[in-house]
């Protein structure tokens, strides 16, 4: 009877260990996936894919991307303002979500990823109406960026969104190209030193780049 339990218990627990790593696998191949994506349509089609991810098991990294997957669609609707407010709720719910399930005080380094995510999803806000709502989503971008970088001052997603706001702040308002470049030079050399694939976050480098050229 002991070892019929034993057997069973094992069974049980290498079942859901198959289960983990089949979940992990679909995660890492939907962020293969993210990591080439440059349109509106394939942004929204990951995000789906990640919240469908999350509703098999409770990952912050899945709501992470998916916050992220808002952030980019965001950004791209910059010139179009009253695109972005759908996509910025959702993006602020699941980094939001994807908070509430780290151990922020254990748990640092993952926690500074989070708050960059959840710095640029109150930047895309700002692009709503500069006017009616920069006084107050800039603030709370730039508070979530100082968090991250106090957290982890070398993580190069924080190092890479310091270097974009010093490049699109106005000169008067504490903007220095010069400064942007140095942190956009930083930020990549951080990346060189992490693995740029796999399910912990590693963009950067192309966002980089692109500030770098322009």
């Amino acid at each position: 009877m002991k070892t019929f339990i034993i057997m069973t218990l094992l069974t049980s627990l290498c079942s859901a260990q198959l289960v983990l790593a089949q979940e992990d696998a679909s995660l890492e191949q939907t962020v293969s996936q993210l990591d080439q994506a440059q349109s509106v349509a394939v942004y929204e089609s990951l995000a789906s894919t990640f919240e469908q991810l999350t509703a098999k098991q409770e990952n912050w990294l899945a709501h992470y991307y998916a916050a992220l997957c808002y952030v980019k669609i965001g950004f791209l609707y910059q010139d179009e303002g009253d695109r972005i407010e759908p996509y910025s709720k959702r993006g602020k719910e699941q980094i939001d979500q994807a908070i509430a399930l780290l151990d922020t005080i254990n748990s640092k380094k993952d926690y500074a990823e989070a708050l960059v995510v959840q710095s640029l999803v109150y930047r895309i806000n700002v692009y709503i109406n500069p006017m009616t709502y920069g006084p107050k989503f800039g603030p709370l971008s730039d508070k979530s960026l100082q968090q991250a970088i106090a957290l982890d001052p070398n993580n190069p997603r924080a190092v890479y969104v310091a270097a974009w706001l010093k490049y699109y702040t106005p000169k008067t308002w504490g903007g220095d190209k010069s400064r942007a470049r140095e942190l956009a030079n930083k930020s990549l050399a951080l990346l060189a030193k992490e693995p740029n694939s796999g399910i912990q976050p590693h963009w950067g480098k192309q966002e980089n780049e692109v500030l770098l050229n322009e």
